[in-house]
């Protein structure tokens, strides 16, 4: 059972399958996610990564549960920060539910370790990640802050 857990539940007016490729699609994810993109082939079991814009591996893990377009569920380990990747894997999952003409996405980042550095640092980029996402699939625009990779990181 998770000891820290951070959930997090938006409302978006798209369709389950715009927000599914929206959340997968490399081309997507650079426009709102930090020029990031995941480099993953989507199977059960598939190795999963989130690369950083200058080469190097953001964090990584893999495909616990997919079922298109509904949920998915990764293993989530930071690759690049020494005080987060020693504290291991964590489990994200993204629950996508149509609810009339939105989406109900339930994103939940959490981790078997009471007092964990990476939920607490999830808990304050996630919300902004996915404030963007919404954004650029309602008005074809993500926000400034989240357009670019942060200098230094």
């Amino acid at each position: 059972m998770a000891h820290d857990r951070f959930v997090y539940v938006t409302y978006i007016r798209t369709t389950v399958e715009k927000l599914w490729q929206a959340l997968i699609e490399p081309d997507f994810t650079r426009r709102y996610w930090a020029e990031t993109w995941q480099d993953c082939t989507w199977q059960p079991g598939a190795a999963w990564r989130l690369m950083i814009p200058d080469g190097r591996i953001g964090d990584a893990g893999e495909v616990l549960e997919i079922e298109p377009p509904r949920r998915l569920v990764l293993s989530w380990r930071n690759e690049f920060k020494p005080e987060l990747r020693v504290e291991g894997f964590s489990r994200l999952t993204y629950e996508l539910e149509t609810m009339g003409d939105m989406v109900k996405l339930t994103l939940i980042h959490e981790m078997e370790l009471t007092g964990s550095k990476l939920i607490e640092a999830v808990s304050s980029g996630w919300p902004m990640i996915l404030a963007s996402l919404k954004s650029l699939l309602e008005t074809g625009q993500s926000l400034e802050a989240t357009r670019r990779w942060p200098e230094g990181v």
